[in-house]
């Protein structure tokens, strides 16, 4: 049976693009934090503005705020032994999601990781999407980058910060080894401060605007394996203007392509912004395969260029009836789909989905390149040999998992 989503309409939802936007909201937050910080990331880089946040988290835990860190063993490692120093003095409680053991990835299970991106502070205040601790001119692998890299996340307000709140307490206590997962951390005396504290404490938008139609989708291999997948093919298949997808990493199941398919043979404009640039292997090429049935479909493909494209967004029919938006961690691939713990925002409101669409417009015209189907048709054997190459060992790594995608 398909799980409904569970819309609640006493939202406020605030679009941030890159770290630029979303740091300064974030640290000013958590600067004033008065009780607790839940903290989960993929990768947490010190480098540049990453730093900042670190010492953010610092400085609330030295005041006495309740700050735990979760960071994947992945996407983070090993962090610094500087700044886990500093950390542990301090009073952050950091702990790494399944750290890598002596034979490393070489084992599926260790596929499994955590993806999402979410910060809850004093039960009142979101922050989701894909936007790492990493500053927006620094790879960890490519070194500094000349343009920011294009992402986003959002700060919310409303029912959905408790649904965050409480998958984050569960995974913690999961990995404390504690029986009750849902135990509350916080005394009476904690709680009572935050009832008598300001209305609106900074960090906390004031309601000036009317309240959104939003939900958090969570995607785990438990409960929710296929939650953020089955959203998006319910809204594709209800669009009935426009389509806008951004996505860092684009391999999407069959089910979810025939929705896009059929979507642009039945007049709908879908158009994809992907990642134009080389970072990966595996990601860059084993996508080039699916691409040839959409552009025959109409469907159109524009490659981000000027940096990499990490966004995991969407917008369908933003000036329609029935506006519907994401914005999260998940990518349209099966790391995403099947393994990976996952978190996007749904937002149902134009406003919101008419900011979002206006930014990939953008990106797309002023950014981006619009894939050619002749010059996809007529790219070199090299080209695709390499991306059956790497679509086969795609194949055969969810062979190993015993998923079907």
């Amino acid at each position: 049976m398909a799980q409904e989503i569970d819309y609640v309409h006493d939202h406020q939802v605030r679009l941030l693009q890159g770290a630029r936007e979303l740091f300064p909201a974030l640290i000013s937050a958590m600067d004033a934090a008065l009780s607790d910080i839940q903290f989960e990331t993929y990768i947490f880089d010190f480098t540049g503005d990453g730093a900042c946040v670190a010492e953010a988290l610092i400085r609330a835990a030295r005041r006495g705020v309740h700050t735990h860190l979760v960071v994947d063993g992945v996407g983070t490692g090993r962090v610094p032994q500087h700044w886990a120093d500093r950390m542990r003095a301090a009073g952050v409680l950091l702990r790494v999601y399944s750290p890598l053991g002596p034979l490393g990835l070489m084992l599926p299970h260790r596929w499994r990781r955590l993806h999402r991106k979410l910060c809850v502070i004093d039960g009142r205040l979101l922050f989701c999407g894909g936007i790492n601790v990493l500053d927006d001119y620094h790879d960890p692998n490519h070194g500094e980058l000349t343009a920011p890299r294009f992402d986003f996340a959002v700060q919310a307000t409303g029912s959905l910060v408790a649904v965050a709140s409480d998958a984050m307490e569960q995974l913690w206590w999961r990995m404390q080894a504690v029986r009750d997962a849902r135990q509350r951390r916080l005394s009476e005396a904690i709680r009572a401060l935050r009832a008598a504290s300001a209305a609106h404490p900074a960090g906390v938008p004031p309601e000036s605007t009317p309240p959104m139609r939003a939900a958090l989708l969570l995607r785990d291999n438990v409960r929710y394996r296929s939650r953020i997948e089955k959203a998006y093919r319910r809204a594709i298949g209800a669009a009935r203007e426009e389509i806008v997808i951004a996505n860092a990493y684009f391999l999407p199941g069959g089910k979810l392509r025939r929705a896009l398919v059929l979507a642009a043979r039945r007049g709908v404009r879908v158009r994809l912004l992907l990642q134009g640039r080389y970072e990966y292997f595996m990601q860059y090429h084993a996508a080039r395969p699916v691409y040839g049935a959409l552009l025959a479909a109409g469907v159109e493909i524009h490659e981000y260029e000027p940096s990499f494209l990490h966004a995991k967004v969407a917008v369908i029919d933003a000036h329609g009836a029935r506006p519907w938006a994401t914005v999260g961690s998940s990518n349209l691939d099966p790391l995403s789909m099947l393994l990976a713990r996952e978190a996007n925002v749904v937002v149902e409101d134009a406003a919101f989905a008419i900011d979002l669409r206006q930014r990939l417009e953008y990106a797309m015209e002023h950014e981006g390149r619009r894939l050619d189907p002749a010059r996809y048709a007529g790219r070199s054997w090299r080209e695709r040999v390499l991306d059956r190459v790497a679509f086969a060992l795609m194949r055969l790594a969810l062979w190993l998992t015993g998923n079907r995608y």
